[in-house]
């Protein structure tokens, strides 16, 4: 446990406000950076970390373990960087309660700490696999540092990742880069089936193949079973089959966490339930990242969290003029060698435009000529041009026959004329 600072600066403290923030992960940094800029002397600001970390990026957590990376090379806000601001850090120490009449949140150490405003970042859990056996020993998941760490420090193994996601799939491909023998577990037919569509989720999982990785897919999870010493040693699935296993990933999802937010009697649905300023029913209180729910939506992506963090320093800083609105997100792969890029919905009504080559793969869904989505895969060189369509919404009529080409291809006719004109001459 540690504790730095106090706020420095032209105010005196007993004329700031304070301002306490439980969590201090990527929205919570991110928010303090906006805070500071827009209102610097506003708050004496206290972090409460239940790690014993400073500030680190998760999203490089998939790097560091591939070995692309190190530990000060994904850490975002250091100890010293919270002292030079003025604002006092508690790691290691979780809050165990909100005392919202007299304004005070307790931590597992004895803290009692004052505030008038507060600020709940306290971020989601991995979800745990429902079946008999996922508390044994041999089963981790793949969210934070200390899972790092663990999965850093394995002899070579035989590992059974469950889940075809995201994070399933970069923990799987970076535990092979280490002599592991892995194999992914995934229930749908094919990988990213929330992002990519069936041709491109295939090749994904060819060219995956190729690399060492196995798959059992269309297979669901049935039981662990173990050595009758509580370690795990096999994946049940519900066909009858069993895939041995020294250490098994769950990578099946995440969970908002609102325990703390429940037990202070917040409003509490899937996630902390807050209001476009991302204030919760509590005038005091405030909340973003992977812990709330807005309007019936949780979030799992860096980038609306960090609107999140935006618009909520704007009101805290007292200029709250913002009002948050969710909007999609791009969505990419973070595999060495491989890319892929997904935005939009890509099934559904509309035209689907398709393109198919050896070294990459295209579809583009339209609407009234309108681009609603699409799926990269391969070469991904175009994505900010499509992205860039889609966020505008703009009619394509012109370019229908030449869009999956890229924008090489879409120039406008007065460019092409123009060109023509510079060639003949």
């Amino acid at each position: 446990m540690t504790g730095t600072g106090s706020r420095q600066g032209n105010s005196r403290p007993g004329d700031s406000k304070k301002l306490v923030v439980v969590g201090n992960g990527m929205a919570a940094c991110r928010l303090l950076e906006e805070l500071l800029r827009l209102a610097p002397d506003l708050y004496q600001i206290t972090v409460v970390g239940e790690e014993p970390f400073a500030g680190y990026n998760r999203v490089m957590l998939s790097p560091l373990l591939g070995g692309h990376t190190d530990e000060p090379g994904i850490t975002t806000h250091s100890h010293r960087w919270y002292r030079e601001q003025g604002i006092r850090l508690i790691t290691g120490s979780p809050v165990t309660a909100i005392d919202r009449h007299r304004r005070r949140v307790i931590t597992a150490a004895g803290h009692v700490l004052p505030y008038d405003r507060l600020l709940l970042a306290t971020g989601s859990a991995p979800r745990a696999l429902p079946v008999d056996g996922a508390g044994l020993q041999g089963v981790v998941s793949f969210r934070d540092l200390y899972d790092v760490r663990r999965l850093l420090a394995l002899p070579p193994s035989r590992i059974v990742v469950v889940g075809g996601g995201f994070l399933g799939l970069e923990a799987a491909e970076a535990l092979l880069g280490h002599g592991h023998s892995v194999t992914l577990v995934h229930s749908r037919g094919h990988l990213l089936n929330q992002q990519l569509d069936a041709a491109a989720g295939t090749r994904l999982q060819q060219d995956l193949e190729g690399r060492g990785l196995r798959f059992v897919m269309q297979a669901r999870t049935a039981g662990l079973r173990d050595n009758g010493r509580g370690q795990v040693t096999a994946v049940c699935l519900d066909d009858g089959r069993e895939l041995a296993a020294d250490l098994v990933v769950q990578a099946v999802g995440i969970v908002p966490r609102t325990a703390l937010a429940s037990q202070a009697g917040l409003t509490v649905g899937q996630g902390i339930r807050v209001d476009d300023t991302l204030q919760t029913f509590d005038p005091a209180i405030y909340a973003v990242g992977e812990c709330i729910e807005h309007r019936q939506r949780t979030f799992g992506l860096v980038a609306p969290l960090y609107e999140q963090a935006a618009v909520c320093a704007s009101h805290l800083a007292e200029l709250g003029h913002r009002r948050y609105l969710h909007t999609d997100t791009p969505t990419r792969l973070k595999i060495a060698g491989i890319d892929v890029y997904s935005c939009g919905r890509f099934d559904g009504e509309g035209d689907i435009l398709t393109l198919q080559l050896p070294g990459g793969y295209r579809r583009l869904r339209l609407c009234d000529n309108r681009l609603m989505g699409m799926v990269l895969y391969g070469d991904v060189s175009d994505a900010l041009f499509y992205e860039t369509l889609w966020r505008q919404g703009r009619d394509l009529s012109e370019w229908r026959q030449c869009l999956l080409l890229g924008e090489a291809f879409c120039q406008p006719a007065e460019h092409s004329e123009k060109d023509q004109e510079e060639l003949a001459a």
